[in-house]
């Protein structure tokens, strides 16, 4: 006999009661708040010593930006839990089914496997939100000490952290779906990871498509997140990978379906989906949420760069290890890309280190070419790349303006109150809770 409430409703509500007893769940808790709690007080304490704590010197500018210097260290706690925690956590609730037994249950529904995997998907996303409850709380804590908190900032911060979640969950579920055994879908999960490492590694090291690519890796995407940088195509393409996973989950979910069928939709899935990243990596919207405009030049200066029409080719000879090509894409290219997307940059070198191209001749140089006129210049910061723009343009640049410039929010206060809250409160809490559920749900 079906259960009188809508089938999606029961499925809710079991794949609820599967989590709250659900040990990885519970070890998930357990562990982010010593986690949270480690990197909250040690940002606390570097940025009061920053400040000028203890009698040292105080510092000025981004170096006092609570996203950089509280909130990204703060909540890379949720990065280390999505990466080494939460797989543990999807894959026993999207294998445990056929462990069990349950599945026949569910089957019985008479409920597609899409909206059997949107169930458990959207229960392990509220877990995680749960999980997430100590780095938010981090935020109360801040303020009592007198900090400030500029909300844009910390909510895309946020929604990055659940974003990378959600590709932590759509890769445990695809994998847990495509093994027999849950050990082998989490050696699966880590190795898709440990990939995804790789490809950062080879777009530090290599340059040209490995960079490309490695920019849209969950911990690139992340990074940018942490600085307060919304990119549409980055979130676009963690959206399709996001349902590319369910979506092959679901495919695998039907046992009963021949092998090569499965195998079919599954290539047909992955198609749409490359499509899919290909079409979002063109566009080129984003959005700067941070109070410092750490990923912006002044507005003066924006206003001034979308004046110039002609289009911009830049060509630097710097290796891709090099220190001083770190600082021009950090520092200058990739806001400059924010304001005139139609610009080309390439590099150019021999080697990816650089150490022995130092001798040779144009190593160091920075072309640029707008509408035919060219120049060379050597400056790899943001002023001596607006500089050489605004000369080939023959445009005056703005003057600076006093007002805009971030000041920084100086706070010289020890993490009172934070060790007790992470290290015996919240692991307190979650005890109690995880011995009351268990003896309810039992």
């Amino acid at each position: 006999m079906r259960s009188p409430r809508p089938p999606f409703f029961w499925l809710l509500n079991k794949e609820c009661r599967e989590l709250i007893v659900s040990r990885a769940w519970w070890v998930l808790l357990l562990c982010m708040g010593p986690l949270v709690g480690v990197s909250f007080i040690s940002a606390v304490r570097t940025y009061g010593e920053v400040s000028g704590l203890n009698g040292t010197s105080a510092g000025v500018g981004e170096a006092l930006s609570p996203l950089i210097g509280v909130w990204a260290p703060t909540f890379s706690a949720c990065e280390l839990a999505a990466v080494f925690l939460l797989p543990f956590v999807a894959i026993r609730l999207v294998a445990g089914d056929r462990q069990s037994g349950s599945l026949k249950l569910e089957l019985q529904q008479g409920m597609s496997p899409f909206a059997r995997i949107t169930a458990k998907a959207l229960v392990l996303l509220a877990g995680w939100v749960i999980a997430m409850l100590p780095p938010l709380s981090a935020i109360f804590l801040w303020k009592s000490y007198g900090g400030t908190v500029y909300a844009p900032e910390v909510i895309t911060l946020a929604f990055g952290h659940l974003l990378n979640a959600g590709l932590t969950i759509a890769l445990a579920a695809a994998m847990s779906s495509l093994t027999e055994h849950p050990s082998t879908a989490a050696i699966l999960t880590l190795g898709v990871t440990v990939g995804t490492w790789i490809v950062n590694f080879f777009g530090a090291v290599q340059g040209g498509w490995w960079e490309r690519a490695a920019g849209f890796t969950p911990a690139a995407m992340v990074a940018e997140f942490q600085h307060g940088l919304l990119r549409l195509d980055t979130t676009l393409v963690a959206l399709v990978l996001i349902l590319a996973g369910l979506g092959l989950s679901a495919i695998w979910m039907r046992l009963g379906t021949e092998v090569s069928r499965r195998a079919y939709q599954s290539v047909a899935l992955c198609l749409a989906a490359a499509a899919g990243i290909f079409a979002c990596t063109l566009i080129n919207a984003s959005w700067d949420s941070s109070e410092s405009r750490a990923n912006s030049f002044p507005e003066a200066d924006e206003v001034a760069l979308r004046k110039i029409h002609a289009p911009l080719t830049i060509e630097a000879h710097l290796a891709p290890e090099d220190p001083r090509r770190l600082d021009l894409e950090h520092h200058a290219l990739s806001k400059l890309r924010r304001v005139m997307p139609s610009v080309q940059v390439r590099y150019v070198s021999n080697t990816s280190i650089g150490l022995f191209e130092q001798t040779r001749a144009g190593y160091g140089e920075i072309w640029y070419n707008l509408g035919g006129r060219k120049n060379m210049s050597r400056m790899t910061t943001a002023e001596g790349v607006l500089e050489e723009i605004y000369s080939l343009a023959g445009v005056s640049p703005p003057q600076e303006n006093e007002a805009e410039i971030f000041r920084g929010h100086p706070l010289a206060v020890p993490a009172t109150g934070a060790g007790t809250v992470f290290y015996v409160l919240w692991p307190g809490l979650v005890l109690a809770g995880g011995i009351l559920a268990r003896r309810r749900f039992k």
